[in-house]
């Protein structure tokens, strides 16, 4: 991680002594044809340069990510339950925490956060989705490993505090309390709160490798209605639509949103380009809460299909699996095999709200 930016830096000058121009672009990189295997790596760090999908802020962000592995993750003396005293096994105790939901950093949330109500037309920064909505800031993930009965009491706390939808950007491979996690995700869908959770970023089929929070625990006999799961998509459908990164799933992946190269706030008034499906999730979120607001009479269920059915749909076209270059048929990627419209989301709540004005 320490020699990368270094390399980055010289990698247009070595291609240019190659191809003869430093100004190449991809369809210069994709003909041309290595010779030697140094070569060949060369090609592929120019090329994930090129689209986009290795910069020297993404390696900077890496490296910042692996620190706080080795500090805190992978720290067998650290103990974060102290800091908040609490017994993170016990689900009936709720008096922990305090109300500082920055932390020490809160670019991740911040982000999620503008993607959904980043004030619209003010040519600050990324417009949010929605217009007319009120964010509720929850912070229950410290820095990517969440605890399970955080998670459970904050959807609970946010299901009881008025939440119609709860964006859920966040995930992990492993989950101790997956009954209780999943009894707080029942108590919100009994309530009509759409839940809203990032398929994850480690191009992994989540059908048979699950990223949890999940649509269907092992123990459940069918999926709860209002949980939907997001995988990322790009700007290129042609080819690329899904992110190289963004996991899937046939039936566990519900439909793909914008999640790559997304601009939008952060901390301290600034602005900034990430990507992932915690970038994704906004998006529905956000589409979501935008249908409410604009079809009060609609319920979250009606909202929530309206979004499936309306989505635009690539299904049968040939696009690169995440993770490899093996092209496969969209609609084996999610369920809709579809990216959320919403325009002829918008065009479906109409229709709905005047069939139901009729009747």
């Amino acid at each position: 991680m320490e020699m990368l930016p270094t390399i980055m830096k010289q990698v247009p000058t070595m291609v240019g002594s190659i191809l003869g121009k430093t100004d190449y672009t991809e369809k210069d990189l994709v003909k041309w044809d290595p010779k030697t295997e140094d070569q060949i790596q060369l090609k592929g760090l120019a090329l994930a340069m090129v689209k986009g999908q290795l910069s020297l802020e993404m390696i900077e962000e890496q490296a910042h990510s692996i620190n706080d592995l080795l500090d805190y993750s992978l720290n067998l003396n650290f103990n974060e339950r102290e800091i908040i005293g609490d017994n993170p096994k016990d689900f009936s105790d709720v008096h922990y925490g305090n109300n500082n939901v920055e932390g020490p950093d809160a670019l991740h949330g911040t982000h999620v956060g503008g993607i959904i109500g980043a004030k619209r037309g003010n040519n600050l920064g990324g417009d949010g989705v929605a217009e007319n909505v009120l964010l509720m800031a929850l912070r229950a993930v410290p820095n990517g490993d969440e605890n399970d009965k955080d998670i459970a009491l904050a959807v609970r706390y946010a299901v009881d505090n008025g939440a119609k939808v709860i964006n859920m950007s966040f995930g992990k491979s492993y989950s101790p309390n997956q009954k209780e996690v999943y009894e707080a995700f029942k108590y919100a869908d009994s309530k009509g709160v759409l839940l809203v959770h990032a398929a994850g970023n480690d191009a992994a089929n989540v059908d048979t490798d699950p990223n949890f929070p999940t649509s269907l625990y092992s123990f459940q006999t069918q999926k709860l209605d209002l949980f939907l799961t997001i995988g990322a998509s790009t700007k290129n459908p042609k080819g690329n639509l899904a992110a190289d990164f963004s996991n899937y799933g046939q039936t566990r992946v519900d439909i793909f949103a914008p999640g790559h190269e997304i601009y939008n706030s952060v901390p301290q008034s600034d602005y900034k380009i990430l990507q992932g499906t915690s970038m994704a999730a906004p998006m529905i979120s956000g589409v979501a809460a935008l249908l409410a607001s604009y079809f009060p009479t609609l319920t979250m269920n009606e909202i929530k299909d309206a979004m499936l059915k309306s989505a635009t749909s690539y299904k049968g076209t040939k696009q690169s699996k995440p993770g490899s270059e093996e092209k496969v048929d969209f609609g084996t990627l999610s369920v809709t095999g579809g990216v959320v419209n919403v325009k002829s989301a918008v065009a479906m709540c109409l229709e709905m709200e005047a069939a139901k004005a009729k009747k």
